[in-house]
């Protein structure tokens, strides 16, 4: 019996006039309805005809998780006094609860996915709505521009609503062509703020690490609020792990704790969306900040905190980060108080920090690892989903990584289309990388081994199972906890995907060759075929993992570090029985903060033949040429990736790569490397001033860059002969230097005019000119100066004088020589005449005869 005082007490139904009214006249329409106004299961019912006296049409309702779908599909049948599974079903990724009656069915946007990729007409579905668009989840906006394009160019008549609590509905509207905006008002209780902050500072959240002393305070804020308030309280907390720790600190507290979460076993998730008798705590990610009701809460604590999906694709690595929550998110979270009665949040940050929070999360597509959806894309026929209608266009970069992995896994060929293969890892509804794995994976080891492996892969195990992928193994199909059905039920679907199409050879040679891998594990004595192998769980598991993640075979370092081939280190922890392996294959890693290396979570032990097949793309055999450790290094090394495999050195290594290599080596340690002479040294300063004071034909030699940079000009042909750092230090200097002298000119005959060695001063002597500062000096004894009465210029310039006394000491300095002889002479005098007597201290130099000598070597004279 239809529950119709519920259907009538949901306020969205205000709103389904104009609902119809714009899916009528448009065929798309965006819906915007707080929390708890019947959004999501009024709303398909109606369009479906099974309430309301509509026509009879078969509605998809398309829901971000796994939850989400299970609970809104019972919901809906609970009101049409049902079960599931008759006019209501769902589908999610293992499990189908639908008939031939169902006409409203509740899928995950992975699913739906998929059937368009199968089915791109959607025969038979007259309606699709799109719930909680606000996420942004990658896979709900991919569904959303498939459909749109289906729209466009097969089925006009199908028709598109997306709906959302808290949503861009402006931006949503230009995606849907101009679809009207329907606004449903909520008869929402009023929901009080309690501003809760930490009373110390925390640490801010840092890749998946949340301090520990924030959740401490959470906690604390959970046990005030159960003294303080009446009814249940719903916590928010960004994962699994903290829901464990927070649930470890609320012993004694006088309510029921549940956890719920998409890792929560389906009797878990039911009796947290089921009213209760008694008082409850429920520590929830963000699976309960929308699409579900939870009944009996009054009270919502929030951590503030969220997950976002992040990729370094320097490292090859892909995780989750903590980050803080939206504001939108923040919203829907405090609706969840105010939905039966009027309820309370606490938040446990400060008021004038939530204006500082950003308005809505972040979209999925400008975060996360795009192989998947380059993959969907590529199916589709868009390989760089240029003709896609997306809210955010895929940054460039992203793309071109993800088209990377594509090509290594044989999914794509080198101009993005999809091969058969790739087809087939498209539908498996897995990553590509762990599409390669089960495909490959089933040649080498069966459907049902690869299927199991494969799916530790995709639900990752708990922690508690450990860092070893065969031991994991082990305890998954020998556990009794929560994990084990889930991973049983994937692994079944992953063997009825596999099995059928039995081996499928990768696609050319850069997709990591099957055939490779199995020649290894027979080596191996592991035996092998589609029917199974008797590869012990080490071997499988460990090529299983190469398969899916070849760039992070890794070799070790010894004291549990590793090299990936990627080139990124990665270490295990502490007391890991995988330290002492020579070789492993990372499923799963992350980077800790403040930390260049990768800190390993799950691998598998591999030998070096099980590394080189998996990883086969990234084999090469090169000639090495490079400055290293102050010398030439020439070797042929063979490598995998960054890993070196094995070397010998090169004898007759490459003129070219030689040349390069020194000239890197220059670079690196500076000219200093050639035989600088004094005379070189000079000369590298005087067409330094020429190239300051005149310019034009002069180079610029003052700096090394600008030297190298011209090499062939000046270092030819020595710099070709040279095959180590002995024949760079054999190379003349000031030789070479001569060449770039502007001879084609003639200014180079000017160089001694222009910028003179040495200057004749009035004694005789030839004195040297010292162009290593930005004036050129020139120090003299002040007697050999005697009777000039200018300063000496070079290249117009004045020099300038450093005065020295008899003994060579420095006595003066001027660049006016006939203002010292006027001034500055007399003072100077005064003092060298009473230190040097033998020496001659004229009172008028100008006119007195210059001298090197003393007073009785002139009368010898």
């Amino acid at each position: 019996m239809i529950r119709r005082a519920a259907l009538d007490a949901l306020p969205v139904r205000q709103a389904l006039p104009g609902l119809l009214a714009a899916l009528g006249a448009h065929g798309t329409a965006v819906l915007c309805a707080p929390p708890g106004t019947g959004k999501t299961t009024l709303v398909p019912l109606v369009l479906a005809g099974l309430v309301g006296g509509g026509p009879r049409r078969r509605v998809v309702v398309a829901e971000p998780r796994r939850i989400a779908a299970r609970a809104a599909a019972h919901r809906m049948a609970w009101l049409l006094g049902e079960r599931a599974g008759g006019a209501v079903g769902f589908t999610v990724r293992g499990e189908r609860v639908a008939g031939p009656g169902t006409v409203v069915e509740v899928v995950t946007t992975g699913v739906l996915l998929q059937r368009l990729q199968r089915d791109q007409e959607l025969a038979g579905v007259d309606v699709v709505v799109l719930d909680e668009c606000h996420e942004r989840h990658l896979d709900a906006d991919t569904v959303a521009a498939f459909l749109l394009d289906v729209r466009e160019t097969l089925r006009p008549e199908l028709r598109l609503v997306a709906a959302s609590a808290t949503t861009d509905a402006a931006g949503w509207a230009r995606v849907l062509g101009g679809a009207p905006v329907v606004e449903a008002a909520g008869v929402s209780y009023p929901v009080e703020t309690v501003w809760a902050p930490p009373a110390l500072p925390v640490r801010p959240p840092h890749g998946m690490r949340v301090d520990p002393a924030q959740l401490a305070h959470v906690a604390s804020v959970v046990r005030r609020a159960v003294a303080e308030r009446s009814g249940d309280v719903l916590c928010f907390l960004p994962g699994v792990g903290e829901i464990a720790r927070v649930a470890g600190q609320l012993g004694g507290v006088d309510a029921e704790v549940l956890q719920l979460h998409g890792r929560a076993p389906a009797a878990v998730q039911d009796a947290a969306l089921t009213a209760s008798d008694h008082r409850r705590v429920i520590l929830a990610t963000a699976v309960a900040e929308s699409s579900l009701t939870v009944p009996g809460v009054r009270v919502v604590v929030d951590s503030g905190l969220a997950r976002e999906p992040r990729v370094d694709h320097a490292r090859g690595l892909g995780s989750l980060a903590t980050v803080r929550a939206s504001r939108a998110a923040g919203r829907q979270r405090a609706g969840r108080a105010g939905r039966e009665a009027p309820g309370v949040v606490y938040r446990c940050w400060t008021e004038a920090e939530d204006g500082m929070l950003p308005a809505f999360p972040a979209p999925e597509i400008r975060m996360a690892d795009l192989a998947q959806f380059a993959l969907q894309a590529a199916c589709w026929g868009d390989p760089d989903a240029a003709g896609l209608a997306l809210l955010d266009a895929p940054p460039a970069g992203a793309m071109a990584a993800a088209r990377e992995v594509l090509v290594a896994v044989g999914a794509v060929d080198a101009a993005g289309r999809p091969t058969p293969r790739g087809v087939r890892m498209a539908g498996l509804g897995l990553h590509p990388r762990l599409g390669r794995a089960l495909l490959d994976g089933t040649a080498e080891l069966g459907a049902r081994r690869a299927a199991e492996l494969v799916a530790l892969l995709s639900e990752e195990p708990p922690r508690e199972y450990g860092d070893d992928l065969a031991a994991a193994w082990r305890r998954a199909r020998a556990g009794t906890d929560a994990y084990a059905p889930r991973w049983r039920a994937e692994a079944a679907r992953l063997e009825r995907a596999a099995a059928p199409a039995g081996r499928t050879p990768a696609t050319g040679s850069t997709s990591g060759s099957a055939a490779g891998a199995g020649a290894a594990a027979g080596a191996r004595g592991a035996g092998r075929g589609p029917g199974g192998s008797t590869a012990p769980d080490d071997a499988a598991a460990g090529l299983v993992a190469a398969l899916a993640f070849p760039e992070r075979v890794a070799r070790a370092k010894g004291a549990g570090a590793f090299l990936m081939a990627s080139g990124t280190g990665a270490e295990l922890g502490e007391g890991s029985g995988l330290r002492h392996a020579p070789w492993l294959a990372v499923a799963v890693a992350d980077r800790p903060a403040h930390s260049a290396a990768a800190r390993i979570r799950l691998a598998a032990v591999i030998d070096e033949d099980t590394a080189r097949a998996a990883a086969a793309h990234l084999r090469a055999d090169a000639d090495e040429v490079r400055w290293q450790d102050g010398d030439l290094v020439a070797r042929a090394a063979q490598r995998l990736g960054a890993i070196e495999l094995a070397v010998r050195p090169l004898r007759n290594p490459d003129p070219a790569l030689v040349r390069a290599a020194l000239l890197d080596g220059l670079r690196t340690e500076g000219l200093g490397l050639l035989r600088w002479t004094q005379d070189a040294l000079a000369l590298r300063a005087r067409l330094g001033f020429l190239h300051r004071t005149l310019g034009g034909a002069w180079p610029d030699v003052a700096d090394d860059a600008a030297l190298l940079a011209r090499a062939d000009d000046w270092l030819e042909p020595e710099l070709s002969r040279a095959r180590r750092r002995a024949d760079l230090a054999r190379i003349d200097a000031g030789q070479a230097l001569g060449r770039l002298l502007p001879w084609a000119t003639g200014e180079a005959a000017r160089l001694d005019e222009l910028a003179p060695e040495r200057i004749e001063v009035p004694s005789g002597s030839r004195i040297r000119v010292d162009y290593t500062s930005d004036q050129p000096v020139l120090a003299v004894k002040l007697q050999e100066l005697f009777g000039l009465a200018e300063t000496p210029r070079v290249a117009g310039v004045p020099v300038l004088v450093h005065l020295l006394s008899p003994a060579g000491r420095p006595a003066a300095v001027t660049a006016d020589l006939a203002s010292f002889w006027q001034g500055g002479y007399p003072a100077v005098r005064a003092e060298l005449r009473g230190r040097y007597p033998k020496h001659p201290w004229p009172q008028d130099p100008a006119s007195a005869e210059p001298t090197r000598h003393t007073n009785a070597r002139l009368r010898r004279s």
